[in-house]
């Protein structure tokens, strides 16, 4: 078997293994691939292991011998499961590999955005606490979180994990997902509208797709809470980042905390960059050093298991011959 990992940086700079991947067969590992090496570095390969690259119909006439392609990742937004299904070639994901990680990364924006704990220090080690005259020197208002309500759009692990720990917090907690699943006591499932009327902080949980793309756009903003919170830790394009900056400038919605961003890495005009009240982070919400170990021997099993004739987490529909 001819393995070959365009763009592995990101899963592994250097400090986990590839050994689940690679003890299945000769492997080719490049951190990044440009667009022009990628046809070169495939060609011959059977299994194509990706985290970000781009697959479409162009690329894949290109590429004969390819059997298979398994994802880094849970999201599979980059890769055209129409034309790869028409030549026979499965898409397997990774679900649930770093679900611990961005539900505590949830949290942390959130907590971030209610006690603004990072510029509080900022403020200590500029020497502004040592002009107050305050023996204690509030500079941003908190932000209580018991009895406020959490509304979480896209109810999958995560999600469900989210609304377990907004609960523990005290937190009443808003679900409005596709499909309605099992969920904790003190959760109640509502429709779209009543998320957005009621949610004092909305979280995004749900994959890209193209009934979700702009999900959060200028309309629904407005119909949000005044005042409200977002955090989206899902996928960039779910938001309008433009009407979400346009909603936090005029003062309509409180704070905003975005782990993504619809292009990555950001064009130097993306209008989160500037817009007040705004935490971004690089995408790491999923990166902690376990969960990166985890999707590596995830993805190996998926090939493991396609090649034995037990696919898991098939998400183009194909199945073996």
């Amino acid at each position: 078997m001819r393995i070959c990992i365009l763009d592995g940086y990101e899963a592994n700079p250097g400090d986990v293994s590839w050994e689940p991947i690679t003890s299945l067969g000769s492997t080719s590992i490049y951190d990044e691939s440009a667009p022009c090496d990628i046809v070169p570095r495939l060609l011959h390969h059977d299994v194509l292991v990706l985290n970000r690259i781009r697959v479409d119909e162009v690329l894949l006439q290109q590429l004969p011998d390819l059997k298979m392609i398994t994802t880094l990742a849970t999201g599979y937004n980059q890769i055209d499961l129409q034309a790869t299904a028409a030549r026979g070639i499965p898409v397997c994901n990774v679900p649930s590999y770093c679900t611990e990680a961005v539900s505590q990364f949830t949290f942390a924006l959130i907590l971030e955005l209610a006690n603004h704990i990072g510029e509080h220090s900022r403020l200590v080690r500029s020497g502004d606490y040592e002009q107050s005259r305050e023996a204690t020197y509030f500079s941003l208002p908190f932000l209580e979180l018991a009895g406020l309500t959490l509304g979480i759009f896209g109810y999958g692990e995560i999600g469900s994990r989210v609304a377990r720990l907004a609960l523990s917090f005290g937190m009443r907690v808003l679900l409005c997902s596709r499909t309605h699943k099992p969920a904790p006591e003190g959760c109640r499932w509502v429709s779209e509208d009543t998320l957005l009327r009621e949610s004092d902080i909305l979280t995004l949980h749900c994959p890209l797709t193209e009934e979700t793309h702009h999900f959060l756009n200028a309309q629904r903003i407005a119909r949000m809470k005044p005042g409200a919170r977002v955090i989206n830790v899902s996928r960039g394009g779910v938001v309008d980042s433009r009407a979400l900056a346009d909603a936090l400038s005029s003062g309509h919605l409180a704070g905003a905390a975005v782990d993504v961003l619809p292009q990555e890495p950001p064009c130097p005009d993306e209008p989160l960059l500037t817009a007040p009240h705004c935490l971004v982070t690089p995408h790491i919400a999923w990166a902690s050093r376990i969960a990166r170990q985890r999707v590596i021997e995830r993805a190996a099993a998926n090939i493991t298991g396609w090649f034995s004739g037990q696919p898991q987490n098939v998400v183009n529909g194909v199945l073996p011959r």
